[in-house]
């Protein structure tokens, strides 16, 4: 005798993902919701120094004032849930609301990793090609990339959303996540993933890490040009301007690779979570904090914005 289901489409989650912290539960919220303002407070004045300084111009800052926008786009979606269900142990979010956020994070990964991509390649150019840099990295090829880099990032994420969009999800509706991930949403469904799957697989292996490749082979490039100068001074002066960019690559693509690259087997949700954490929410701290701290051109538009507001009755 064969039964049919009879399958009924959940029309909200139950997010759970942090529900174990007990004691623990209102300083870990006040860490996140420090981290989370602080990441909104830091960002935003990139931004506006990239806007209103003079002396953060160039193509650099323009590309950097994008990573600040995105990095408050990827907080901004995942962490005022996340504060929620640390605070309460859960947090309902209904269907189409968990399919948003699902797209939102999707696309602003894929766009970070995009304008990374453009940042290795500008500093590339400013090094090693420095008499064709001004004419190669102008104003229009500058917003050329940058809208490349938002197009593609959402076009490939709601190709993701319409390949979800016809799944069947007829319960339980728990997902052990602080946020809707692709991963924990796909594991509920009672329809056949194959094919969401393979898009998401051809596009993590395919174009993140083919952009991986591409930065670190013109960090190979950068390092050759600059042990080519003589003098250790001017060494060191050239590589601090690419310096800060470096350390933004390695701890977004090492936690990245770590979380999605690596192989399930062996690691523990607990861990995946750890880590979804760190990049969702502590990683886009570290932009604004690291090009503040080695970035000379930005500690002196903050100096100077800050004493202009000083001055002011």
């Amino acid at each position: 005798v064969i039964l049919k289901a009879n399958f009924t489409n959940i029309q909200e989650f139950l997010l759970i993902g942090l529900k174990d912290l007990n004691q623990f539960q209102i300083p870990v919220f006040m860490l996140f919701f420090t981290f989370y303002v602080a990441t909104i407070a830091g960002n935003l004045l990139i931004i506006v120094l990239v806007s209103i300084s003079q002396g953060c111009q160039s193509p650099m800052y323009f590309l950097l004032g994008h990573l600040s926008l995105c990095d408050i786009l990827i907080s901004t979606n995942v962490a005022p849930n996340t504060l929620k269900v640390i605070i309460l142990g859960r947090s309902p979010i209904s269907y189409h609301t968990c399919l948003i956020q699902m797209i939102l994070f999707g696309g602003s990964a894929f766009i970070e990793c995009c304008l990374l991509t453009v940042m290795s390649y500008d500093r590339f150019l400013a090094i090693c090609s420095p008499l064709r840099y001004t004419s190669i990295m102008n104003q229009n090829r500058c917003c050329y990339l940058v809208l490349w880099t938002w197009i593609t990032g959402f076009l490939f994420s709601v190709m993701a959303y319409l390949l979800v969009l016809v799944l069947q999800f007829c319960g339980p509706n728990i997902i052990d996540h602080f946020f809707c991930d692709l991963a924990p949403l796909l594991e509920l469904s009672c329809s056949d993933t194959s094919a969401l799957e393979i898009h998401v697989s051809v596009i993590a292996s395919g174009m993140c890490v083919s952009q991986l490749i591409f930065v670190i082979i013109t960090y190979v490039c950068i390092f050759i040009s600059i042990l080519k100068i003589t003098p250790m001074s001017g060494r060191k002066k050239v590589f601090s301007t690419c310096s800060s960019h470096l350390i933004v690559v390695s701890i977004y693509y090492g936690t990245l690779i770590t979380l999605y690259l690596a192989p399930a087997r062996g690691y523990s949700l607990n861990l995946n979570k750890s880590l979804s954490l760190f990049n969702t929410i502590v990683t886009p701290l570290f932009n604004p904090l690291i090009y503040s701290l080695k970035n000379k051109e930005i500690r002196k538009a903050t100096a100077k914005l800050f004493s202009k507001d000083s001055i002011q009755p």
